[in-house]
């Protein structure tokens, strides 16, 4: 068993040869091989430019094959991976730079209008001393900043016996990556993994989906996100199975993909699946290639998995539970579940995870009482970076990780998150937990998503709002949801205000970014 995520590379190279691994519409495939072979090229490079093992080296592009050789290929010689979201902006990055001590950047040039370095301009990172523009485009290289091409060159003075002892130096226990994680509630932290744990996220997903080399993987995230790369092309890697990506997100895109690409597993929040459902003419394509899917990261709506089950061919609909601190894997439900099962928990946990539910003093509590959710296995994050107190809030010392997420278990062991701790609020003593009601109003006529937050009130102390986004063609009025709430639940978790927009706000991982449906009230 390979111990190591550039060792794995180097064993699916061996394994599968020029089979793809990576393939996308704009740039076509690469096969294991090249791959392998582009990942010494870029660890020769940083070797030249004076990488030292345990250096922190970042990656800030979309999806694309230079993303994964240049992360395997850092990762060859010691080099610890901090994978950034293409989301965040010059400040944001920067701010990740100096507390990560990144000392390498690989950014892509010009992307979604902007040439990427220049949102670096004028900010302090003392520790950087390269920036690897990939794709430079047409943008002028200042500074600090090195087009892909010359950097690889200057590597090629580096032999074959300098960069097999450094390859030789890295073994299990060594850093692998920083996971910044998504900050919703608040500042991200920087989730420490070795490579031992990293590769344990890749193992699960492959044990969850039961790909194997015939297998065409989707992956949905940016290769930023545990479900893109641990999840997402590691377990690729680990099985043989060949990774695709959207170059688009529409329901014409999504059907293009699939049909042509014969995808055969795809994880993907609720809004994709949505948009294929509602496609006018999703019957012209051939989609019967699709065996697994996969939703999560929201409340999922039991309409729609209905609707998957009963409008596409898809053969195991699925649902699952994890965190960037377990590596992206905790629970998974079956797939002989039924569809109520994987509307309304998020499965059972997976081999060699324990789940436990804790009162407010730690303590266990038995199946059908609410309590924090607890996961311990062998891929949970080393700590956060630099953040002692972060680190023991999160990690006790019996091997548990605090999730801040709320959950029952039931006789069978299926999870059902009910919330997050920090999104609960409290309407005239009573707790409220906002998942509880958004999945209840998933069966409310003209609703297409919501989301509920706890705002202030001067008589009950906090009272739920509710953000709708309306179906289509749908004249859903806040009287009309106001109405429903009192007809179908407890008073108390009746939304008292109701804003329509047009689509939730979501980070890269699919979940709501709460803080900013309050900055549109305060607004």
């Amino acid at each position: 068993m390979t111990t190591t995520i550039p060792a794995l590379l180097r064993d699916a190279a061996r394994r599968f040869g020029d089979k793809p691994a990576l393939s996308s519409a704009q740039d076509g495939a690469i096969g294991f091989r090249s791959l392998d072979a582009m990942a010494d090229r870029v660890a020769r490079a940083l070797l030249a430019d004076g990488l030292a093992k345990g250096d922190r080296v970042g990656v800030w592009a979309p999806n694309m094959w230079e993303w994964v050789a240049a992360a395997a290929g850092a990762q060859r010689i010691g080099g610890v991976l901090v994978p950034l979201n293409t989301r965040l902006r010059g400040g944001e990055v920067a701010d990740i730079i100096r507390r990560a001590r990144i000392t390498h950047l690989f950014s892509i040039g010009d992307f979604l209008g902007r040439h990427y370095p220049d949102m670096l301009r004028g900010e302090t990172m003392p520790d950087l001393r390269r920036i690897i523009v990939l794709r430079p485009g047409t943008g002028a290289l200042r500074g600090l900043e090195q087009g892909w091409e010359p950097f690889l060159s200057a590597g090629t003075g580096v032999g074959d016996d300098r960069l097999s002892a450094r390859s030789a130096d890295v073994g299990p226990d060594d850093l692998a990556d920083i996971m910044f994680t998504s900050g919703t509630t608040g500042l991200p932290k920087g989730a420490v993994f070795d490579h031992k744990r990293s590769l344990g996220g890749g193992r699960a997903w492959c044990g969850i989906s039961g790909m194997g080399p015939d297998d065409r993987y989707c992956v949905f995230g940016p290769f930023s996100h545990n479900a893109s790369y641990k999840a997402g092309w590691v377990a690729g890697l680990m099985s043989g199975a060949t990774i695709h990506w959207p170059d688009a997100y529409d329901g014409t895109a999504i059907l293009d993909l699939i049909a042509g690409n014969r995808i055969t597993v795809m994880p993907a929040p609720p809004t994709v699946w949505q948009e294929l459902l509602d496609h006018p003419d999703k019957a012209a394509w051939d989609i019967g290639c699709l065996r697994f899917l996969s939703t999560g990261a929201t409340t999922i709506p039991i309409q729609l998995m209905r609707r998957l089950r009963d409008e596409t061919p898809i053969q195991i609909l699925s649902t699952g539970y994890g965190m960037t601190e377990c590596c992206g894997s905790a629970t998974q439900t079956l797939p002989d579940d039924p569809i109520e099962r994987v509307v309304q928990t998020v499965g059972r946990p997976i081999p060699g995870t324990e789940i436990r539910i804790a009162g407010p003093d730690g303590q266990p509590l038995p199946p059908g009482q609410a309590g924090e959710v607890l996961i311990r296995d062998d891929k949970l994050l080393l700590h956060y970076l630099d953040n002692d107190q972060a680190t023991h809030s999160a990690l006790d010392g019996d091997g548990w990780l605090h999730s801040g997420d709320v959950g029952v278990l039931d006789a069978d062991g299926y999870l059902r998150i009910t919330d997050r701790l920090k999104d609960m609020y409290i309407v005239g003593g009573f707790n409220v937990y906002p998942a509880e009601i958004e999945r209840q109003m998933g069966a409310l006529p003209g609703l297409r998503a919501c989301a509920v937050i706890g705002v202030p009130d001067a008589r009950l102390g906090e009272v739920g709002h509710a953000f709708i986004v309306r179906s289509p063609g749908s004249t859903l009025t806040e009287a009309e949801v106001i109405a429903w709430g009192k007809a179908n639940l407890a008073n108390y978790k009746v939304p008292r205000g109701v804003t329509f927009i047009d689509a939730l706000p979501m980070n890269s991982t699919g979940k709501v970014v709460k803080f900013t449906l309050r900055d549109l009230l305060k607004g």
